[in-house]
């Protein structure tokens, strides 16, 4: 039976999930719009532009998974298709990921290096992972209505449902980043002292560059560790917690937030579209000024 006090901490986490997750959704449209503003007006480098549309391809990733979560009243479809957006969100990093491997490792073959190729992955990758977890979740009853939360989400006391998602959502897309990661950085160490200077500062570079998405990608790992601490306590105890839902979300709100914003610090092309944007606003009103000063003067001289 659920009392008052147990309703009263539910409302309170799913207020300061809605909070975290409207936070999300704002820094995360702001930013997607900057980013297509500056690739449409090419105010990005061209070595830069494949950087920068697969950050726009997280930025998406976050956007419309925090809207799926803080709308979780539209009922059954968003159960199941929070489930796909959370894999996505996973293999917009994986894309970064084969790009930079790419780049670095096998930087010979240009057809990986396509800007057309970064745009069509992540269509063909979300039919595939939609239909992957369809196949599982809806015969083993994985997707159900949380009468006690009043929304759709994948049950976390169906253990073969939840534990299948959670391989093709969470744990195969972080083994592929450890694996692509570790496998550049063994090939940047193995290089040594045979490249250029040139060659070298761009390794120490995409090395930095990791490390900083590797510390991301941990605090994604933590994302789910309370929901597997609660679904061992479950298959231990056999007690499901009235509001199990709502403290999983927590922490998933908290490092949707988060990464809007670590991102914005860790990749050096998107933070400087940012800083230009900046600049831009700071230089217009001065060239106005100045331009609105010749006019004055040509005004005055013709006469």
């Amino acid at each position: 039976m659920i009392n008052n006090q147990t309703k009263t901490n539910g409302f309170i986490l799913s207020l300061v999930s809605l909070g975290l997750n409207t936070f999300a959704c704002l820094i995360s449209c702001i930013v997607f719009l900057i980013i297509v503003y500056h690739l449409y007006y090419n105010h990005v480098k061209r070595e830069d532009k494949i950087t920068v549309v697969l950050c726009a391809h997280i930025y998406l990733a976050i956007l419309i998974y925090s809207s799926m979560l803080s709308s979780m009243s539209i009922r059954s479809m968003l159960g199941y298709l929070a489930s796909v957006m959370l894999a996505m969100l996973y293999m917009t990093f994986v894309n970064q990921a084969f790009y930079r491997l790419i780049r670095i490792v096998y930087s010979q073959n240009r057809w990986f290096q396509s800007l057309k190729l970064y745009i069509i992955l992540p269509i063909i990758e979300i039919i595939v992972v939609t239909s992957i977890l369809l196949c599982i979740l809806i015969p083993l009853n994985g997707v159900t209505y949380f009468p006690n939360d009043y929304f759709c989400y994948p049950i976390y006391t169906n253990i073969p449902g939840i534990l299948s998602a959670a391989v093709v959502a969470y744990i195969g897309p972080f083994c592929c980043l450890l694996f692509i990661y570790l496998h550049i950085t063994r090939f940047i160490h193995q290089q040594g002292n045979t490249q250029t200077l040139v060659v070298k500062q761009r390794q120490v570079r995409d090395l930095l560059i990791i490390r900083r998405i590797l510390i991301i990608v941990s605090f994604l790992l933590i994302l789910g560790i309370p929901a597997m601490t609660f679904i061992f306590m479950f298959i231990i105890t056999g007690e499901e917690y009235p509001v199990l839902g709502r403290i999983v979300f927590l922490p998933v709100s908290v490092s949707e937030a988060g990464l809007s914003i670590a991102l914005l610090f860790s990749i050096p092309q998107l933070k400087n579209i940012v800083l230009k944007l900046r600049i831009i606003r700071k230089v217009m009103p001065a060239n106005q000024i100045v331009q609105g000063t010749v006019q004055v003067r040509t005004i005055i001289s013709i006469q």
